[in-house]
């Protein structure tokens, strides 16, 4: 019988491989870069694209959680990506890994002091944050690599720059 958890680790480790090639578009001497005054920087983006894996595991590994005060780093180099995408990915993999059906199944609790801000099973974090958010801040990264003129490399099929088919 296959664990919950086998399906999101095979899936983390096949988008990990295209988020890797989008991180490795990433020009070192845009990290500073914004699209606009309200966003995050190219390298902040950056920076949480490969953290984010790692982090949300490392967040719901207790049965709740405080809600964490989030600033966003900046990275200083695309050698810093590719590290913390490694590490992250290793990260996330171990704890699903370690995780059972029924601690996939186990309520994880978002609190702000005694006030609860969300509650669901952990399979349901994992599936919303850890990969989807994972997904939709790649997404965005793909625009600003198009807005600084860079190739953007094929993610689910071909982009403008890149047909893995033809």
């Amino acid at each position: 019988m296959m664990a919950m958890a086998n399906p999101f680790i095979d899936e983390l480790a096949r988008e990990a491989d295209t988020t890797r090639r989008v991180l490795e578009r990433v020009p070192a001497d845009k990290l500073s870069w914004k699209p606009h005054p309200k966003s995050m920087s190219l390298g902040q983006l950056a920076l949480h694209v490969a953290q984010t894996p790692g982090q949300v595991a490392t967040l719901i590994t207790e049965n709740q959680s405080e809600i964490p005060q989030f600033v966003q780093a900046e990275a200083k180099s695309t050698g810093e990506l590719m590290t913390a995408l490694d590490q992250s990915v290793a990260t996330a993999s171990s704890k699903l890994s370690g995780w059972t059906d029924a601690g996939m199944m186990t309520e994880w609790t978002l609190r702000r002091g005694t006030q609860t801000l969300m509650a669901l099973p952990r399979v349901g974090m994992v599936r919303s944050i850890m990969l989807n958010h994972w997904y939709h801040h790649r997404g965005q990264l793909v625009v600003y690599l198009r807005l600084l003129n860079v190739p953007v490399p094929s993610v689910y099929g071909p982009s403008a720059d890149e047909n893995p088919f033809a």
